[in-house]
């Protein structure tokens, strides 16, 4: 379990973290998610130890990391693929880490088998790909056996086969029993991976939910089908509801929940053969919830500036 306690991170006048408390249980694949600038990062590298808090606690399984005899056994870590000795081997550099924690060298062929780099394991890390080297470091997070994983957008340079790999690894590592960290700004792929989310925007706490409690916040309206509907519409109507009757009939209900709809068609007697939800995507969920979170912005629409070719000639 990783435990945050009102951590804070201050660069001069600026605060990266602020009072970030959560919970990251076992069990479930957890997304750490917010906009550039929203301080993930920071608050994983302070979790390590490579960065000192300038309040509150980090802790792994009930310890701070670096109080751990044995930290590579209790959590497992990819912060920076690129953190390797081109000049190695990929089966070298797992073996420096294997060496130093006293773990045999089966281990290191053991995690080359199970990331794909079995067949690539005496050549040199500098001749890898991107995606090469991202399965590489995700093999060096799970050299200790840990009980609980962090990886920071694991997914970074994977092809379409690499990211179901580590989709299905991630579940898998779950469905054991271990916490599960990732962050990753795929919303796509976070909606496919994770079943819980942390939500963070300028530093602070904005949301620490089920991805279902999220997505069930989204429904933008109902649609509703019925043999009935000009004697359902009515019934259906009231403050802060808004009833449309679609050119097949079907009605589009914004302020009513599916099991709200269905009561009242029931209470009337009215047949339904549709009640469908029209959600929003977990993109266009994040969006709204951060919102007014986001640093680093762009304008949304393209300015196009004109050369004067008789000045410029």
């Amino acid at each position: 379990m990783i435990e945050l306690q009102h951590l804070t991170k201050q660069y001069g006048s600026k605060t990266v973290v602020d009072d970030l408390t959560i919970s990251v249980k076992p069990g479930v694949v957890t997304g750490f998610l917010g906009p550039n600038g929203a301080g993930k990062s920071t608050t994983m590298r302070m979790l390590v130890g490579l960065e000192e808090p300038t309040g509150g606690t980090a802790t792994v399984n009930g310890r701070p990391y670096r109080e751990h005899s044995m930290p590579i056994r209790e959590l497992g870590v990819l912060l920076d693929a690129g953190a390797t000795h081109p000049g190695r081997s990929a089966r070298d550099h797992l073996l420096a880490q294997a060496h130093t924690h006293g773990l045999p060298a089966r281990r290191v062929d053991e995690m080359l088998e199970l990331v794909g780099l079995a067949d690539v394991s005496k050549k040199r890390v500098g001749g890898f790909s991107l995606g090469m080297g991202q399965r590489l470091g995700i093999a060096g997070a799970l050299l200790g056996d840990p009980q609980t994983v962090m990886l920071d957008e694991p997914v970074n340079g994977l092809d379409p086969e690499g990211i179901r790999w580590i989709r299905e690894l991630l579940r898998g590592l779950a469905a054991e029993g271990r916490t599960v960290f990732v962050s990753s700004h795929l919303m796509t792929e976070m909606a496919l991976t994770a079943e819980h989310l942390v939500i963070v925007g300028r530093g602070k706490l904005i949301a620490d939910l089920p991805v279902a409690e999220l997505m069930s916040r989204s429904v933008r309206s109902v649609r509703v089908r019925s043999p009935q509907a000009a004697l359902l519409q009515p019934l259906l109507t009231g403050d802060g509801v808004t009833v449309t009757t679609e050119p097949d009939g079907s009605l589009d209900v914004i302020g009513l929940t599916p099991e709200q709809i269905g009561a009242r068609a029931s209470e009337a007697a009215i047949p339904v053969h549709e009640l469908s939800s029209n959600q929003a995507s977990l993109e266009e969920a994040f969006m709204e919830l951060t919102r007014d979170a986001v640093e680093y912005t762009g304008e949304t629409t393209t300015t196009v500036h004109h050369t004067d070719t008789k000045a410029a000639s």
